[in-house]
């Protein structure tokens, strides 16, 4: 069947003394080409599913669209692991600029930019006043594993979840690419006119610059992940007025900027 989001491979284990053959799952990963407009603009290395949420949030994310309304349709049945995008008449893009600055983009997301200058999208400073309980962190990382169902038969995907205020799930994505985790969700909530100044995005890894850059152009105001962010990361953080949240292990997480928007109890 194609498209599939794991895939069956014959392997070797080694355990206790004795290498045995069996079956063991893999998270898949294919190619899917982006083309606007007939103009190819990008390959993104992704786990087949939510290809449309994929492709919306890519679209928002990278700023080549600034709204939903600009896309006419996206036709993802003509031919496989390619997504046809046509925006309606009136909606101009640069194409040139593209051709620039996106190169064929892989699951490590921010490198497929010409350059980092090239992705300082300019977008307001995030002044959301969302807020977010300690204690509602600190259950986020086991409100997302319990929801990824293909990460506990491969253990292979990243995973982005948006959460409301409250810790309440809103929606989870998973893909081999972090960054392509993140615009699935993101492509989901736009597509169902989620309020991303109210919401929360968790992610299962570490935080590099592109995940704040693509949660900044939705003014998410609140990012945490359970890993480690990287100094562009924090840098990009403060510059957007974001609250970023790393190393989320359950009794303590760091935050690395904008802390007024973590309550503690009895504070």
């Amino acid at each position: 069947m194609p498209n599939e989001r794991s895939k069956q491979v014959a392997i070797h284990k080694y355990h206790s003394g004795l290498l045995q053959e069996r079956d063991d799952a893999v998270s898949s990963e294919e190619p899917l080409q982006i083309t606007l407009d007939g103009c190819p603009i990008a390959v993104v290395m992704r786990t087949p599913g939510d290809d449309a949420d994929l492709v919306r949030g890519f679209l928002l994310t990278e700023g080549i669209i600034h709204h939903l309304e600009s896309v006419d349709s996206i036709d993802l049945e003509h031919t496989p692991n390619h997504a046809l995008v046509f925006l309606g008449d009136d909606v101009e893009v640069d194409h040139q600029r593209l051709k620039r600055n996106l190169y064929s983009a892989s699951s490590c997301g921010i490198c497929g930019k010409a350059s980092i200058d090239s992705i300082r999208q300019n977008h307001p400073v995030v002044m959301s006043d969302a807020s977010v309980c300690a204690q509602v962190l600190l259950q986020l990382p086991v409100r997302l594993r319990d929801a990824q169902r293909v990460f506990a038969s491969t253990g292979g995907l990243h995973a982005a979840g948006l959460f409301d205020l409250d810790g309440n799930l809103l929606a989870l994505r998973e893909d081999v690419g972090r960054h392509n985790a993140i615009d699935k969700v993101i492509g989901w909530g736009a597509s169902e006119t989620v309020d991303f100044s109210r919401t929360i995005l968790q992610l299962s890894g570490r935080v590099s610059f592109e995940v704040i850059q693509k949660s900044f152009a939705l003014g998410v105001p609140i990012i945490s992940a359970i890993s480690a962010p990287s100094s562009l990361a924090v840098e990009l953080a403060h510059e957007s007025g974001q609250t970023l949240i790393g190393f989320l292990r359950p009794p303590s997480f760091n935050c690395y900027s904008a802390p007024q928007r973590v309550l503690i109890a009895g504070a």
